[in-house]
């Protein structure tokens, strides 16, 4: 059954969870992401240099969190749009960076890391990567874009009420001239 945030991106957008409530979401599916590529990470590098295996894995899992982001982390109740897609892959590729530097540093300091040391320090740094990754996402790459201008009425608002000092014209009936009747102050 679909979510009726689906049908109504009004709705979604006004069901978007606070910062706090975010960041937990973001850290559950990022961190769940994230832990199953630093799992995946270190055994395809045995079959290719690390960085191209850290890049393989950052591709599929951030068009993966992405997906899950849209949908989950900001519910935005529907899937994650091409923009949002190619924006997040900005702050992904960032992440890249900090990930890679950090294993190059690893590697240039202990020659022969152990894998446990590798996914210590891969986390560690994807952690921080994505404490940054989850402030652009919110605030820009997911952020709502709607003004008071668009937003639908809702059953609460007021209708406004005739002024009960205007003059009528009976129905059926016309003001002699063409002329309105004043009213006295």
């Amino acid at each position: 059954m679909k979510s009726p945030l689906a049908h109504n991106p009004e709705m979604a957008a006004s069901a978007t969870p606070g910062p706090v409530a975010s960041f937990l979401r973001f850290a559950i599916t990022g961190g769940g992401v994230g832990v199953l590529s630093s799992l995946a990470v270190s055994p395809l590098a045995t079959t290719m240099p690390w960085a191209i295996s850290n890049a393989i894995i950052t591709v599929a899992s951030t068009l993966l969190c992405t997906e899950l982001h849209a949908r989950f982390t900001f519910a935005k109740g529907r899937s994650a749009r091409w923009q949002e897609h190619w924006q997040s892959a900005g702050s992904a590729t960032a992440a890249y960076l900090a990930t890679s530097v950090a294993i190059c540093v690893l590697h240039l300091t202990r020659p022969s890391p152990g894998t446990l040391t590798e996914q210590i320090v891969y986390l560690s740094a994807s952690a921080l990567a994505g404490t940054a990754r989850f402030l652009i996402l919110r605030l820009y790459v997911f952020a709502s874009r709607h003004s008071q201008t668009t937003r639908p009425a809702t059953q609460h608002e007021t209708v406004p009420t005739p002024d009960p000092t205007a003059v009528r014209q009976p129905s059926g009936t016309s003001w002699p001239n063409g002329s309105r009747p004043q009213l006295a102050a």
